[in-house]
C-alpha cells in the first residue's frame, strides 16, 4: 500500500511506523497487522474517514500484543487507570488494547486521541464509538487472513452498514467469551447494550 503521510499524526512515514511496530512483533502478527490496516484503509475509504488515520490506528492497535504480563502489571500499578485492582484480573486480551496504546502515546509519540482511543477500543467497543473507533473494532474481526464460521457474512456486512457490522461482532464475540467461560469485560458489556440490544 503507498500512502503518504501528512506529519499531522505521526513524525514517522509509513515505512518508519511499519518497521517500528514490526520489531515489537511476531512475523504472524504483523501479517494480521497488516491486514487490518488494508481492511480499516477500504473501510475509511467507504465510509469517509481519513484514510492516514485508519491506517495509523490499523497499524498500531497490536503494538504491545506480545508484551509479558509483568510489563503490562507494571503499567496499570503506575498509570492512570480506572479501578485498577479490577483492570489487574483480565488479561492480555484486554490489556493490549486499553494498556497498549499507551505504550504507543509513549514510545511511537502518537498523541492523537481519536487514534490512541480506537486503539484502546479495538477489543471492546463501548457505548459510544466514534467513526475511527467502529472501523478498527470491525477491520481486526474481517481482516483477510480472519477464518472463522460467519466471517463472511461479517464481511459483507461491514461494508454496508458499519454499526451493523459492530452489533455482529459484538453479538459474536461475546457469544465465544460464554462458551469458553471466560471473563466479559463491563465495556463488552456496555457495547452489546447499546449496539445489538438497543438500549440507549
Amino acid at each position: 500500500m503507498l500512502m503518504k503521510y501528512s506529519d499531522k499524526y505521526t513524525a514517522m512515514d509509513r515505512e518508519a511506523l511499519m518497521q517500528a511496530v514490526q520489531m515489537r512483533m511476531s512475523e504472524r502478527r504483523f501479517k494480521h497487522v497488516l491486514g487490518v490496516e488494508e481492511t480499516a484503509v477500504a473501510l475509511a475509504e467507504r465510509f469517509g474517514e481519513s484514510p492516514e488515520k485508519a491506517s495509523i490506528a490499523a497499524l498500531t492497535h497490536d503494538y504491545a500484543k506480545e508484551r509479558s504480563d509483568e510489563e503490562f502489571q507494571l503499567a496499570i500499578e503506575q498509570g492512570d487507570y480506572e479501578n485498577k485492582t479490577e483492570l489487574l484480573k483480565y488479561g492480555n486480551a484486554i490489556w493490549h488494547g486499553l494498556v497498549g496504546a499507551d505504550f504507543v502515546a509513549r514510545e511511537l509519540k502518537i498523541a492523537d486521541e481519536e487514534i490512541l482511543n480506537a486503539i484502546r477500543l479495538h477489543t471492546t467497543g463501548a457505548a459510544e464509538m466514534t467513526l475511527l473507533d467502529k472501523i478498527i473494532y470491525v477491520a481486526d474481526y474481517i481482516e483477510p487472513g480472519r477464518n472463522f464460521p460467519g466471517v463472511e457474512d461479517a464481511r459483507v456486512i461491514a461494508f454496508s452498514d458499519l454499526d451493523q457490522a459492530v452489533a455482529f461482532e459484538t453479538k459474536h464475540t461475546l457469544a465465544h467469551l460464554i462458551e469458553e467461560e471466560n471473563p466479559v469485560y463491563p465495556k463488552t458489556i456496555e457495547t452489546y447494550n447499546r449496539l445489538v440490544a438497543g438500549i440507549q
